[in-house]
Order: structure tokens, then C-alpha cells, then sequence
């Protein structure tokens, strides 16, 4: 079980994206839906994130490491990052998650940065990274 939120920088991601044991968890809200988003991200908005807990859990069963991000990962990206550690520290059951991480810069600095963005609508993207 990941024992604390650390934080992974946007060229380090990038090669991590290959593996299918990671997902990228956007926490951002409505700016979603009008911007871009890393391509294979599930969206769980920031807003309702605390009441929809397992709607991420459901979501990542098979993977080992979570990267939360919000626009620039200063306040939201950490604090769900922080929310869902708790969460999973007071499950009952192990959820294979070894590891919970935050993008440095968040989403801006990622497109900032030239990484690959997706402008897809759906939730949650199917395309991969590349």
C-alpha cells in the first residue's frame, strides 16, 4: 500500500505512461470539459471528489500507481492526492495501489511543456499517450 503522496515531474511521467499499471487522475473541475487533458486520464472533479471516493477505486483496480493533477497542482491535485492515500489507509481491503503521486506543474505545466494533450470528450479518454 503507498505510504505517502510524492510528486513526479512531467518528463518523468511521460515514459511511466507506457506502463498500463498507472493511471492519471484529473481533478480538475468544469475547465475539463472546455480544455485538454493527458490522453487515458479518468476525470473525478475536485468538488465532489470526498463523496465519490470509490469512484476512483472502482476505476483503478488493476493499477499500481495514481498521478493526481488539477490545472497547476498546487491545492486540489495534492489535496485529492492526500484524500484517497487516507482513504486507502482506512479500507479494510489492500488495493494494490503502491503508489500515489502528484504532477509537478499539473495539467498547464504538462501542455506548457509540449507534452501530448487529448481534446476528447470522453470520460473516461480512451486514447493513450504517445
Amino acid at each position: 500500500m503507498a505510504r505517502g503522496v510524492s510528486y513526479v515531474s512531467a518528463a518523468q511521467l511521460v515514459p511511466m505512461l507506457r506502463d498500463s499499471r498507472i493511471a492519471v487522475v484529473d481533478v480538475r473541475d468544469e475547465e475539463r470539459m472546455y480544455d485538454a487533458h493527458i490522453a487515458g486520464s479518468h476525470h473525478f472533479a475536485s468538488d465532489s471528489f470526498a463523496e465519490r471516493l470509490a469512484g476512483p477505486a472502482q476505476a483503478t483496480t488493476d493499477k499500481e500507481t495514481l498521478v493526481f493533477h488539477c490545472a497547476l497542482s498546487k491545492v486540489r491535485g495534492p489535496s485529492c492526492a492526500q484524500m484517497y492515500l487516507d482513504y486507502l489507509s482506512e479500507a479494510k481491503e489492500d488495493s494494490g495501489i503502491k503508489n500515489i503521486m502528484v504532477l509537478e506543474r499539473g495539467f498547464n505545466g504538462w501542455e506548457l511543456s509540449g507534452r501530448p494533450v487529448c481534446r476528447c470528450k470522453d470520460a473516461p479518454c480512451k486514447r493513450v499517450c504517445s
